[in-house]
């Protein structure tokens, strides 16, 4: 049985204007850290299957999901890649990794020209809950277990950890200055898309 809450607060999650950023810190050395963000074998039994040229200037795609170019790749600090979903704007995904005395501090900036309405309408978490599943998986995998089972998504463990990841960026949105009536609008918003059984 997972510990929600202790997963949940495990991220710290802060909104500026439109950016949304995402701060964990994982046990594990740097170079192993880096190692599972960009051998397309690990990315693939953490996040999503990946392919592509990935290098810098290569284009990526995951499966399923977004794709674009891989715009900055410092190792083991710096990885940053445009992000294109569907027909939306491009916008940007930045990783910056750096060494603390537990691990790693690791570190993602999703940022870009929003839609507006889109924005209004779902706020931060729209992809700020991604971002935490994304992260999650990652946890489980530096910490040498399986990503969750397929269809683990729909279950109903997961859909109490997508309800506390929408709430935490309400929380994360208001923080930042957002009227609170409208971040839980769009917190509520959030929580039916990802958790449809949930309204």
């Amino acid at each position: 049985m997972m510990d929600i809450a202790g997963e949940i607060n495990a991220i710290r999650r802060e909104v500026r204007g439109r950016v949304v950023v995402l701060q964990r810190e994982y046990p594990a050395e740097i170079e192993d850290v880096w190692g599972a963000c960009t051998d397309p074998e690990r990315i693939g039994r953490w996040f999503l299957p990946v392919s592509g040229d990935l290098r810098l200037g290569g284009r990526y795609q995951l499966e399923g999901n977004a794709g674009g170019e891989i715009l900055k790749c410092e190792r083991p600090r710096l990885l940053r890649v445009s992000w294109i979903f569907g027909d939306a704007a491009a916008t940007f995904v930045e990783v910056r990794l750096s060494s603390i005395d537990s691990g790693t501090k690791f570190v993602l900036e999703h940022s870009g020209d929003v839609d507006e309405k889109f924005w209004e309408q779902f706020g931060p978490g729209a992809v700020g809950v991604g971002w935490d599943l994304t992260v999650f998986g990652l946890a489980l995998h530096l910490a040498g277990v399986d990503r969750p089972h397929e269809g683990w998504e729909s279950s109903p463990e997961a859909g109490e950890l997508m309800t506390a990841s929408a709430a935490a960026w309400r929380a994360a949105h208001e923080a930042s200055g957002e009227d609170p009536a409208q971040a839980k609008a769009a917190a509520e918003r959030t929580t039916a898309f990802y958790v449809p059984k949930a309204q």
